[in-house]
């Protein structure tokens, strides 16, 4: 990781000590005027002449034309579409009208409605659906119209109910994030006073103070046709899943810098697939946004923007706020390139590229009160494919059963529930299952009663999938946040030590052995010590080292490679575990 990226903390530190929107002073370029910001900005409206080469893998078909295709040939079509649908999950798109070069040539009129009738025909086939996303004419010297049509093929696999994506739900505290949400999953626009946000609040004191405390699970679907379930019509939960092909799954995190290790934990232990970054057009960037972005950052999570509250002020100050953006994506430590979403065209292609290349920052203008440009965030979300391919997730599902435990509940006539992500393996219902470790690394055996993904029956769960397993009469004081359950075949790591090299992000003085942080794993959050720093006395910002720490309560499961975060007050790292050290320091064998 660029170790520039840094900038952010220690301008996000500035922010919290000056009070200033952005951490820094802005008189000097105050009055510049914008150039023009079309040249600044990747526009998918320019038709380009050709597109990248078709790729043998992926999930992006290019077809010049389908037009009476034989019977020998159109079985050969079906199963390349069956091959092009596995590769992404359930999702193809259909660029037809275009050579394999990628050179856009056209067809007529009526020659592509004749190649349209046949995907028809092969996506029945496969027992797929299809829609055109856009049509667009091609520039040649000729009198006869030529026209390019790109199209979705949707299907759900076979072994599952729905494509299922994570979109982790960022920035500043009163930025707009749950409003948003509220809207996007209950189908009614806000009333200007925070009203579409109340059904997502757990606690009574979100309601009262208007913030978000903890960590809230919403849902979006969309059919097979690209139209949005929600809420709305009254809806249950369990509906929607059943009407959905494709599910949006948002984590509703903490703005409020106090309830920060509650944002960390959302992003590190629920492994979101995106981050959507809301930025307040009326504040700019203020309060925590730079640390979130520097979190989505440094964690590698794919970002995109959407700036909320266009209804409250001038187009000039939402022009100003995505200015302030653009300069902060392009800085050193960022490297992003922002593509500003201003119509259905450009939704479409900034939902391809965002998950083609991580540089690429779609930007939203959009408000929850007067609905503005709300059509665009549904397009990007029906259209953004999954990040994993099949062939990863195939190879996940091979290994052990691995669930990391997030959130633990007691329901009546139910029992303990534990909710989180399995992360490897597949789990069924009744399946045998060890959970630890616990204070003395011990795992105790449990058997898996139901499973509920979405708030839906589901009978097996498998690798990526978040769900709510029920454990029935299991003892809940036995089990806490950042513990696994895990096949009994596994044999799992537990250590008290563990080596890590690391990147120190903030730090006001100087990190040196002794020093206590808050470390974050994956699900694991525990308080641990620095026990050595090799080769060095004493690290300051920006600077890497190899690094042993130490839990202080209870040993932990880890495995190495994995990424790691750790805070204290200002003081924030990132870095990847590199060893561990599977015994107590007292000598005790804790596995």
């Amino acid at each position: 990781m660029d170790p520039r990226v840094s900038e952010l903390f220690e301008a996000a530190a500035g922010a919290h000590k000056s009070g200033s929107p952005n951490g820094r002073k802005t008189a000097k370029h105050g009055n510049k005027k914008c150039k023009n910001r079309s040249a600044k900005y990747p526009k998918a409206s320019n038709n380009p002449p050709y597109l990248p080469p078709e790729a043998e893998e992926g999930n992006i078909e290019y077809k010049l034309k389908l037009v009476e295709p034989t019977q020998y040939r159109f079985e050969h079509l079906a199963t390349q579409m069956k091959w092009r649908l596995q590769e992404g999950r359930g999702e193809a798109v259909y660029q037809i009208g275009v050579e394999d070069n990628g050179l856009l040539v056209g067809l007529t009129e009526e020659d592509m409605e004749a190649s349209l009738q046949t995907l028809r025909r092969m996506a029945e086939k496969v027992g797929a659906d299809i829609t055109v996303l856009r049509e667009q004419e091609v520039d040649h010297d000729s009198d006869e119209s030529q026209r390019i049509a790109e199209v979705l093929i949707r299907k759900v696999p076979d072994d599952q109910q729905f494509l299922d994506l994570r979109v982790a739900v960022l920035g500043n505290v009163d930025s707009g994030k749950s409003t948003l949400l509220g809207v996007l999953t209950q189908g009614e626009l806000d009333n200007g006073r925070g009203r579409a946000r109340l059904n997502l609040f757990r606690h009574l004191h979100e309601i009262q103070s208007g913030r978000t405390s903890s960590i809230s699970i919403e849902i979006l679907g969309f059919d097979s046709r690209g139209e949005v379930v929600n809420y709305s019509e009254s809806r249950t939960a369990e509906e929607i899943c059943e009407s959905a092909s494709k599910m949006i799954t948002f984590i509703d995190l903490a703005g409020h810098h106090k309830y920060l290790k509650t944002t960390i934990f959302g992003l590190t232990s629920y492994c979101p697939d995106f981050a959507m970054l809301v930025v307040s057009a009326n504040t700019g960037i203020a309060g925590t946004t730079r640390e979130h972005l520097g979190l989505a950052m440094a964690l590698k999570v794919p970002i995109f923007i959407v700036v909320s509250k266009v209804d409250l002020c001038s187009r000039g100050a939402v022009e100003r706020t995505v200015q302030q953006l653009e300069r902060i994506l392009k800085q050193p430590g960022c490297n992003k390139v922002p593509m500003l979403v201003s119509s259905t065209d450009d939704a479409v292609t900034a939902a391809q590229k965002c998950a083609q290349s991580p540089s690429i920052t779609p930007i939203f203008t959009l408000s929850s009160v007067s609905g503005e440009s709300l059509d665009l965030l549904k397009v990007f979300f029906n259209i953004l494919p999954p990040l994993s391919n099949s062939e990863e997730q195939e190879e996940l599902m091979q290994q052990l059963t691995e669930f990391q435990i997030d959130e633990i509940y007691t329901v009546p006539d139910v029992g303990t529930v534990v909710g989180g992500t399995l992360y490897s393996g597949v789990c069924r219902e009744g399946e045998q299952l060890v959970v630890g470790p616990t204070d003395d690394g011990m795992f105790r055996e449990l058997a898996v009663c139901s499973i509920q993904r979405n708030r839906s029956g589901c009978r097996v769960l498998r690798a990526g999938q978040a769900a709510t397993l029920a454990l029935g009469d299991f003892d809940r004081s036995l089990i806490r946040k950042g513990m696994v359950m895990v096949s009994p075949e596994m044999n799992p790591t537990i250590c008290w030590r563990f080596e890590a090299e690391i990147v120190l992000l903030f730090h006001a003085k100087t990190f040196h052995k002794g020093f206590q942080v808050t470390v974050h794993v994956g699900n694991v959050r525990q308080t641990a010590t620095v026990e050595a720093l090799q080769g060095k006395d004493e690290l300051r910002t920006g600077e890497k080292a190899v690094v042993w720490f130490r839990f202080i309560k209870h040993p932990e499961y880890l495995k190495v490679g994995t990424k790691l975060l750790f805070r204290e007050g200002g003081t924030k790292g990132i870095g990847q575990v590199t060893k561990l050290q599977p015994r107590h320091p007292s000598g005790s064998n804790t596995a």
